[in-house]
């Protein structure tokens, strides 16, 4: 999807198409999103097969929808991808799951990934960030993009006691989740392609915790601390932890990469954005929040109507589907000044949604946080100058924004 939006030109709405795959592989969302915004805060799609949709693009919507669990559920499907068919793993998979029961979850998987919980993590995360860039900075063609899948598995590979032998195989399998569609993931139909992914994913995660029990002993990972969960006055099920596991995985490949592509790009594209971050490591944290906003890899999610809901200015009648466009909310001028210029500077950056909103924030938001700071804190420390060597291309999906390729020529930066 590009970033970087083209000149405004004339959109008739009607004709608007948001599950077009070249839209988002080849074409410019993002002027369509504007005129949603602003002509239609409230839209509404039947696509060719009968499945409806509504979709929501400003800020305040966005978070309206993802943040009240009330109004909108999450127990029956959260990805566009999955549109008209209701999630098996509702109320098992924490991300399909609304509160009291998500609450009671997440509390207890969450204490091993807040901020202060990953925070001795950046050492290592820093060795692998070190090793990551070290073929990158020869002066050769490096294609980030493709790469950069496998960053996220470095990371939390050993977090999640992975063997680094399955991680290659692991970064495929949650590609295809997440893009099912893109010729570089796909096997056979998208629907099968779906089906086989996610199935060999949480047999994988089934399978390890069978061999962690029977081995009796722990290594200290989050696997390890999902095994002795307890949520409410029970500890969580083998499916349960399969599947949360499997949703782990999942988070960790579809932020990271896709953010750590997109804003790459940004500075290459504006050089003087990248002379400034240099200049001044200070900015990092905040260039990592603008490249979140700017990239909003996770580009929606998904909710169902409880009753009939009035929203930006319509209604949603009740069971009816609404797509929340994280990538629009994030281009809202209502939040955000001069919403489409890329600036590691920008006040309230923070503000971004790419996590999400309300109690379905992203629980993995610490530990990608961290790894983009080391990520770019190395990158700005080693590499002198990044140059494009080709064209980027695009993934074909409407529910990741992300690149397959993004051949870049870097250098390392001379020291004084």
């Amino acid at each position: 999807m590009r970033l970087t939006p083209g000149a405004p030109h004339d959109i008739d709405l009607d004709r608007v198409d948001l599950f077009d795959l070249d839209l988002y592989t080849s074409g410019d969302p993002h002027p369509v999103w504007d005129v949603m915004r602003e002509k239609a805060p409230l839209h509404h799609q039947v696509l060719p097969d009968g499945r409806e949709f509504w979709s929501v693009t400003r800020y305040e919507d966005v978070c309206r929808v993802l943040g009240d669990h009330r109004e909108f559920t999450s127990e029956r499907g959260t990805v566009v991808t999955h549109l008209g068919v209701d999630d098996v793993a509702a109320g098992k998979l924490m991300t399909s799951t609304d509160p009291p029961r998500h609450t009671q979850v997440r509390r207890a998987i969450g204490s091993r990934l807040t901020a202060r919980a990953v925070a001795p993590w950046e050492d290592r995360i820093r060795q692998a960030v070190v090793r990551f860039l070290e073929p990158a900075l020869d002066g050769a063609t490096f294609d980030l993009a493709e790469q950069a899948l496998r960053l996220p598995a470095l990371v939390t590979g050993p977090l999640l006691g992975i063997p680094e032998r399955d991680w290659d195989e692991l970064v495929q399998l949650t590609a295809m989740v997440t893009a099912p569609s893109d010729p570089h993931f796909r096997h056979g139909s998208e629907a099968a392609t779906l089906a086989i992914s996610h199935h060999e994913l949480v047999a994988y995660v089934t399978e390890r915790v069978k061999r962690r029990r029977a081995a009796g002993d722990e290594d200290g990972s989050l696997l390890d601390h999902l095994m002795s969960v307890h949520a409410g006055d029970a500890p969580l099920t083998d499916e349960e932890i399969a599947l949360n596991g499997y949703s782990i995985l999942l988070g960790a490949n579809v932020t990271t990469p896709h953010t750590v592509s997109g804003t790459v790009l940004a500075l290459v594209e504006r050089p003087e954005q990248f002379e400034k971050a240099q200049a001044d490591p200070s900015l990092v944290p905040n260039l990592v929040e603008e490249g979140l906003r700017w990239t909003s890899a996770a580009c929606n999610f998904m909710r169902y109507a409880v009753g009939d809901t009035r929203i930006g200015g319509g209604t949603v009648p009740a069971g009816g589907a609404v797509v929340a466009w994280i990538g629009s909310a994030n281009r809202d001028a209502s939040r955000f000044t001069d919403p489409h210029a890329f600036d590691i500077t920008r006040s309230g950056a923070k503000r971004q949604v790419a996590f999400g909103f309300g109690a379905h924030f992203c629980i993995g938001a610490p530990l990608a946080r961290l790894t983009l700071r080391v990520f770019f804190e190395e990158l700005l420390q080693r590499c002198g100058s990044i140059g494009l060597d080709g064209e980027p291309e695009h993934l074909r999906s409407y529910f990741i924004a992300g690149m397959t390729h993004l051949p870049i020529v870097a250098q390392k930066r001379k020291t004084p």
